[in-house]
């Protein structure tokens, strides 16, 4: 049994550099932490119509989630029940059964096993079609229109598992009557990282920005005039609400617009924010965010999965998401400003994937393996304020960061989730938090 302790110090953010490169531990991770945590499988927006459907993965399980007949969402383990060929092989459509292109076995959009070749030939009527149907993700639902599934069916609900969360969710995702849709499809690409290196990115990294990203911030990409001049006079935070899950915070109305129009649209909908998400929410404004394990969400407009290949290999596959009920002119200005940024192409995403990129190769050599991560910046320094949930780091910090290893050191080491803490809430101490 591979030894697990000792790899993440949440107290002082030192975490080994074998958690990024070492394949037993990867493979534990796929048993550990995602074959029993919630996973994001998609949008209701993506399947409004019964028997629409969508290829997606939890760790490397393809799923397959899909709107029945009758109007239920579900998700399946994409694999036919008798040699294990993809039952659906396309990533998006609409069908009223799906039928494995290797022997023939045929399945309802309900998951029920409904047409065996040869059944009476070759199996004499003796195989119980009823216990042969797709294997179901235990546990399927969705808050504000984003779907995720878990394989757990011991998993806390996923309101429980996204806990204080949803205070920072809603600030996206329902601001507007109608929630949000995604536009454009979806957008995938390899980076040869690993993939916590992303998500802890997106928890809320500061740090990055005046070295990374300076040369686009000066020329104002994806914000609209110089985003660090912005930036600077901005009440900003790392939050971390417990679980893993964690963002960056802005005492500050959404002023980052890409351009004036979207700037006039985001000033326009105000008041019904205010309607919708109260005074303090409406004058709020988040920047990037993760759900563990690896949700995470940017208000270019984006939201994306990395999905796991690998303990050297990451697929990206991100969306542009908007309001459904923004005009079509500010939909698809919005996607031309996530193109340009945060788009497989764009300027900043570029940035980052060197960066996280260069990280893991600097974790495979026999002497830099042996050497660990600093994740230490701002230790002893949260706060906690009675109006916004979860403990706030200062404006640039590594707070999110040690909440999100915390929660993979927690999951890799227990052997069932009534082993796992809950750290939901602001009494949680699993920090050093008072």
């Amino acid at each position: 049994m591979i030894d697990v302790q000792g790899l993440v110090d949440p107290k002082t953010g030192l975490v080994s550099r074998r958690v990024y490169s070492d394949r037993a531990l990867y493979e534990l991770e796929l048993e550990r932490v995602f074959a029993r945590t919630w996973c994001f499988l998609g949008h209701e927006s993506q399947i409004p119509n019964p028997g629409d459907f969508v290829s997606a993965y939890i760790g490397e399980d393809p799923v397959l989630l899909v709107r029945d007949s009758r109007g239920k969402i579900n998700a399946f383990l994409n694999t036919c029940r008798h040699r294990g060929m993809r039952v659906c092989r396309a990533d998006a459509g609409n069908a009223a059964a799906f039928t494995c292109t290797y022997h023939g076995w045929t399945y309802g959009n309900d998951g029920k096993l409904v047409g065996v070749p040869g059944y009476k030939e070759y199996y004499y009527e003796e195989l119980d079609m009823e216990q042969w149907g797709l294997v179901p993700v235990a546990q399927v639902d969705s808050y504000k229109g984003l779907i995720f599934g878990c394989f757990d069916p011991e998993a806390p609900s996923l309101d429980e598992y996204l806990g204080d969360f949803k205070f920072y969710l809603d600030i996206h995702f329902d601001r507007r009557d109608g929630g949000i849709e995604l536009i454009g499809g979806v957008h995938k690409w390899i980076m040869t990282c690993n993939w916590k290196f992303a998500s802890d990115n997106f928890t809320g990294d500061g740090y990055h920005l005046q070295v990374s990203h300076i040369s686009a911030m000066k020329v104002g990409m994806g914000g609209g005039g110089n985003q660090l001049g912005r930036l600077a006079g901005t009440e900003r935070y790392g939050v971390e609400t417990g679980n893993g899950h964690a963002c960056t915070l802005n005492f500050q109305r959404d002023r980052l617009g890409a351009n004036s129009e979207i700037q006039d649209y985001i000033e326009s909908i105000y008041d019904e924010k205010v309607d919708r998400l109260g005074d303090l929410r409406a004058n709020l404004s988040t920047g990037a965010g993760t759900v563990f394990p690896n949700f995470s969400l940017l208000g270019t407009p984006t939201i994306r999965v990395w999905q796991p290949r690998g303990p050297d290999k990451t697929e990206v596959w991100a969306w542009c998401f908007v309001d459904k009920a923004a005009p079509a002119e500010i939909k698809e200005m919005q996607r031309l400003n996530y193109l340009r940024t945060f788009g497989m192409s764009g300027t900043f995403e570029q940035d980052d994937g060197e960066n996280w990129n260069m990280c893991t190769w600097s974790t495979q050599g026999h002497i830099s393996a042996k050497q660990v991560m600093h994740y230490g910046m701002g230790t002893g320094k949260e706060t906690y304020r009675e109006d916004v949930p979860g403990w706030l780091g200062p404006k640039v910090n590594e707070i999110q960061q040690r909440g999100f290893y915390r929660r993979w050191s927690e999951l890799i080491v227990a052997d069932s989730w009534a082993e796992v803490p809950n750290h939901n809430g602001n009494g949680h101490n699993g920090n050093g938090y008072h």
